[in-house]
Order: C-alpha cells, then structure tokens, then sequence
C-alpha cells in the first residue's frame, strides 16, 4: 500500500485531457473536473490538471494488498500515453 511520488505531464492541452478523462471514465474510474479524488476496486488516484499550463498531475494515493502503486503508475502512465497520440 506504498505511495509513489506524483506523475506529471506537460503539454496536455484542454483536448487530450478530455479524451483522457473519458477513457477513464469509460474504465470506470470517475475523474469530473480538472482536479479531485477517484476509486475503483481499492484503487485510488489524485489528479490535477491546469489548462492554463497544461500540466497534468497524477498519483496513486492507494492500492489493495495484491496491487502494488507502480504497476498503477505503469498503468497511468500508459494511458496518458495513449491519449496523447490518439487525440
């Protein structure tokens, strides 16, 4: 259940955030606005997103016992990816 430093992105503009809110919505995961607290099956992340500055920060606050908060973080990271070269 160990935390990991947050993850941050730069360059996110206003509509790669929103693709990217959308997937994790479409996954469940609830993120609404550009800041705030979502979980899923033990999971917990923090987001916050500036569009004045494009910069996206991400963390995982809390995992269950089976999942560490890298493999989140791989996870986060990977999708953030994928939205930034699909949008």
């Amino acid at each position: 259940m160990s935390q990991n430093p947050p993850l941050a992105f730069s360059n996110i503009t206003p509509a790669q955030f929103a693709a990217l809110t959308a997937k994790a919505n479409s996954a469940g995961m609830n993120l609404a606005g550009n800041s705030g607290t979502a979980s899923k099956f033990g999971v917990e992340v923090t987001w916050n997103y500036s569009p004045d500055t494009q910069q996206l920060t991400l963390q995982c606050l809390k995992t269950p016992i089976f999942l560490s908060a890298a493999d989140v973080h791989a996870k986060l990271q990977a999708l953030v990816q994928q939205s930034l070269s699909a949008a």
